[in-house]
């Protein structure tokens, strides 16, 4: 069962949750994507796909660019979790990593311009739906080996990851708000779903296997 049916109900005074959900917006909106690519001279939001990603970068600025971008995006979900669940209990620490989740996809700092949210809501479900992030995981790379294409697979898992969390016993408010959280990363990869039916698609390479004599 995950720790949410479990989990013991917020202590947080309104104030206090208040200003640690406005918190953890704040940090989603932290630019990992700008900060990691322009170290390496490139701005991911000019070049490749425009988006401000691990993917993107890892294309346009080098595979340990991605890797840094990548934890630094899975950290902000993580940490804002952490927060609120250390604050005020387990539900203030999913509404916080929802709140980071829509920092990194509607940065007011940038225009609300931001990225698609992947690796800001692994992070968070990571701290606060472990077993349902797993099931999700798995239905990613099922996806992904699948299709040969991260976007579906990043699709998948999202919508995964809330019906897990619900057959594992979390509350419906928690439920609801991963729901929210897959329909905002679902509707960032709207340009890939059109991509994805019109068989135009960036796909993985596929494994080539050597000849046998």
């Amino acid at each position: 069962m995950e720790p949410a049916a479990l989990a013991a109900p917020a202590t947080a005074s309104p104030a206090v949750a208040t200003a640690c959900v406005v918190a953890a917006y704040l940090l989603g909106t932290f630019p990992t994507a700008l900060v990691v690519g322009r170290r390496r001279g490139v701005d991911p939001t000019r070049t490749g796909s425009g988006n401000p990603g691990a993917t993107n970068v890892a294309r346009t600025a080098g595979r340990r660019a991605g890797v840094l971008t990548l934890a630094g995006d899975l950290a902000k979900g993580a940490g804002a979790a952490a927060l609120g669940w250390a604050v005020g209990g387990h539900g203030l620490g999913v509404a916080c990593g929802l709140a980071a989740v829509v920092g990194h996809v509607l940065p007011a700092t940038r225009g609300f311009r931001g990225g698609k949210g992947v690796a800001t809501a692994v992070g968070m479900a990571v701290v606060l739906f472990p077993l349902a992030t797993l099931v999700a995981g798995l239905a990613f790379a099922a996806a992904t080996a699948a299709s040969r294409t991260v976007s579906l697979g990043s699709i998948v898992g999202a919508a995964v990851l809330p019906v897990a969390a619900a057959a594992l016993g979390a509350p419906g408010r928690e439920v609801a708000a991963l729901a929210a959280c897959a329909v905002l990363v679902v509707a960032r990869h709207r340009g890939n779903i059109v991509r994805l039916a019109r068989g135009e698609e960036r796909r993985l390479p596929g494994v080539v296997w050597p000849h046998r004599r």
